[in-house]
């Protein structure tokens, strides 16, 4: 038969000051905690659940309230995520210990006039202290969990979390445990010191003046050890799927499109999708262009037959090149037009033109030239959006210049009008591997 789960909020604490030995203090008023069966005191197996803020008093963690942008900036490792309200801005950080919580836990609630509590400065070693204290006081084998309120995403309103454990099995571990209907669990992790926390928290709190509680019925969830404490709740940020804020993962997104865009020469066999392709392709049509013209034209190769054909005829019109304007040797030349393979192994490949069609025909050779240098450029930063696009959806490209070299071969291979200007070919695909970092 299980045990019946039983809290009591813990009544008669004196105000806290920096300096007070809390192990103590607490103990001394658990000797007179009275259970529903009529008993007093602790016993073996008994969870003790105290709110940070009254460690942080007895630690001294207390500053002038002046101080407190500075303080919140001292514990923040990591912003990630802000907002602004009348009241101010509120910012959603990452402190030392992992804990990803508003203001970095800096918080006025239950502290002095003109001042602000900080959080523990080692929340674990805190419970690990406490618990010793406490145990040898009440010669009880007890847990000890310190606690914090936290918000939590896509949830109105707010709950108790560990920050300090000690003795507790923070977790509970059911993947591979069969359900009620025999199936094993797969992804199933209990979080057994939040939910005591949480439960801790309906009877004390922050205006009910009981800054602890003591929890029976769990003594399977209490270690002889102090354990690994609060540590094991922290998620790793590489597993994180919502590390920051929409607002932020948007502007680091604005930040790095450029600089994550990376030539990708080797890809998988995986398929890119028709439709991610077009959507890349109309990215890219929204570059600048002249006279409120569109001189973007993508053509993509979808036949192995189309593509080898062209590929072909590109390649003899090169060693063309190579031989009779160059003068290299056979040798040479093989080495030479093997870089053109890429287009032939991704998985897609896609042709840039600037189509000068609509450009203004001037009757002088300057300024046509420079009409025509014009919309080259804007077919350059249409080829740009092209390839920061797909970069943006996890898709490599390599951009080739062959093409540039051959026009005539390409139009007339492809039956485009002579005013299409080849400006390279892309090779598409999926990264085989991740591209490396940027020097810097």
């Amino acid at each position: 038969m299980t045990p019946p789960l039983i809290i009591l909020g813990v009544e008669g604490l004196p105000e806290i000051a920096p300096g007070t030995d809390l192990g103590t203090v607490i103990a001394s008023v658990l000797l007179d905690l009275r259970w529903p069966d009529g008993s007093t005191g602790v016993r073996d197996g008994d969870i003790v659940v105290i709110t940070s803020k009254i460690v942080s008093k007895a630690e001294g963690r207390i500053i002038d309230a002046a101080n407190r942008d500075a303080a919140i900036a001292d514990e923040t490792v990591e912003i990630l995520a802000s907002k602004s309200s009348p009241r101010g801005v509120t910012r959603i950080v990452r402190n030392r210990h992992g804990v990803v919580l508003a203001a970095a836990g800096v918080d006025a609630s239950n502290s002095p006039d003109g001042s602000v509590l900080l959080l523990p400065d080692d929340p674990d070693a805190s419970a690990r202290s406490l618990r010793n204290a406490l145990s040898q006081n009440m010669n009880a084998l007890l847990g000890v969990i310190i606690t914090d309120t936290l918000g939590r995403p896509w949830r109105e309103g707010l709950t108790d979390a560990a920050i300090g454990v000690a003795g507790v099995n923070g977790l509970d571990d059911l993947r591979g445990v069969p359900d009620a209907q025999g199936v094993p669990m797969e992804v199933t992790i209990r979080s057994i010191a939040d939910e005591i926390a949480g439960a801790a928290d309906l009877v004390k709190g922050k205006a009910s003046g009981i800054p602890v509680a003591v929890v029976r019925g769990l003594a399977d969830a209490v270690t002889t050890d102090d354990g690994p404490g609060a540590a094991v709740l922290v998620r790793h940020p590489d597993a994180d799927l919502f590390t920051l804020g929409t607002a932020e993962a948007r502007a680091l997104g604005r930040r790095e499109a450029v600089t994550t865009r990376r030539t990708v020469r080797t890809f998988t066999d995986e398929q890119v999708p028709a439709d991610t392709l077009e959507w890349a392709i109309a990215q890219a049509m929204t570059a600048p262009a002249p006279h409120h013209t569109r001189p973007w034209r993508f053509v993509h190769l979808t036949g192995d037959a189309q593509r080898t054909r062209l590929l072909d005829a590109m390649r003899e019109a090169w060693i063309e090149d190579l031989r009779d304007l160059d003068g290299l040797d056979a040798n040479a030349i093989e080495r030479r037009v093997a870089r053109g393979d890429i287009l032939r192994r991704a998985p897609e490949v896609i042709l840039a033109f600037a189509d000068i069609a609509d450009a203004h025909d001037y009757p002088d050779e300057r300024r046509r030239q420079a009409e025509r240098d014009l919309f080259f450029a804007a077919g350059a930063a249409g080829v740009q959006n092209l390839l920061i696009s797909l970069a943006a959806e996890g898709i490599g490209s390599a951009w080739i210049s062959s093409t540039m070299f051959c026009p005539d071969v390409v139009r007339s291979e492809l039956g485009l009008p002579h005013t299409a200007i080849p400006l390279g070919a892309i090779a598409i695909g999926y990264p085989a591997e991740p591209p490396k970092p940027r020097s810097s």
